[in-house]
């Protein structure tokens, strides 16, 4: 595998496989949403580590089901023991007010409950996902993984970037190495948009529908309350553009609820609700678009 690489990626692997065999001696559980990075990170941990490492997934109404589905086969897939775990960020009213830095509510349940699991297994150490890329961006998340004692991102201690754990991913021949990267349902509303289960249910219902119709597979679909912006990855944008194809999702986000559907030209981008969220601090007002009889009415 590491003849594939190159130069600073061999050496930042030796550097990983150092890290993960000190830090996880003592056992690991990884936090696995299915995803490139943490399905990349378990199976890494798997082959290095064997039994002392698992592999486990949150329940949460703030992620698709089909992820849960996704997850329990790339598991499967790796070969790494894996437990689903409950967890509860909506009863956390820090976190349903969404505010800024909502991520770091939710990480926090996720890893205290990860600490749970790991300490009932007998396991050491906690592992989690982020890569070094990330860290230039809006991730509140990653300051309760610093807050925490044993709770490490081995991506981030190696120097490795999403294109390089794609790379990876691809030599270990894992079947998600091209999978579009996914955020939790909560990041499609706007800053001080308050979360709720009808929400996220409606978000996610309204994804399913926009990717079975247009076979689209980068979605999302930002609920700024009555009104759906939907992004697609910028290479996808061609499926959409479609009269049959707009009609017909036009329809079916109608029957969700939304009174406007929108499409969002520039396609889809990381940080595309930071903006509105600093206009909201400017202007004193929430994110959210006004219900449609307000909008009418002017």
């Amino acid at each position: 595998m590491k003849k594939a690489l190159r130069g600073d990626m061999r050496e930042n692997l030796d550097k990983l496989t150092q890290f993960i065999e000190e830090k996880g001696r003592g056992g690991v559980a990884v936090a696995f949403s299915g995803g490139v990075d943490s399905s990349t990170l378990a199976a890494l941990c798997h082959h290095l580590l064997g039994e002392r490492a698992v592999a486990a997934t949150a329940k949460s109404p703030t992620y698709p089901s089909d992820e849960l589905r996704e997850a329990r086969k790339v598991a499967r897939e790796i070969g790494v023991r894996h437990y689903v775990i409950d967890t509860d960020e909506l009863s956390n009213d820090d976190f349903a007010r969404n505010p800024e830095n909502r991520c770091f509510y939710c990480k926090r349940e996720l890893l205290d409950r990860l600490k749970g699991l790991a300490q009932e297994l007998g396991l050491e150490a906690v592992f989690e996902g982020t890569n070094f890329g990330d860290l230039g961006g809006h991730r509140p998340g990653f300051s309760a993984v610093r807050e925490l004692k044993n709770v490490f991102s081995p991506w981030v201690e190696a120097g490795f970037t999403k294109q390089e754990i794609r790379a990876l991913a691809r030599e270990l021949g894992l079947s998600v190495h091209d999978k579009p990267s996914l955020a939790c349902l909560a990041s499609r509303i706007p800053f001080g948009g308050r979360i709720t289960r009808e929400r996220l249910e409606r978000i996610g219902r309204a994804e399913r529908l926009v990717k079975s119709v247009s076979g689209v597979r980068q979605v999302r679909v930002r609920d700024h309350n009555r009104l759906a912006r939907i992004e697609v990855g910028r290479d996808e944008r061609n499926l959409v553009l479609d009269l049959d194809t707009m009609d017909e999702i036009a329809a079916g986000l109608r029957q969700l609820g939304f009174d406007f559907i929108t499409l969002d030209m520039e396609g889809y981008r990381t940080g595309s609700m930071v903006a509105p969220a600093e206009w909201a601090e400017k202007t004193g007002r929430s994110g959210d678009v006004k219900p449609a009889r307000e909008l009418r009415e002017g």
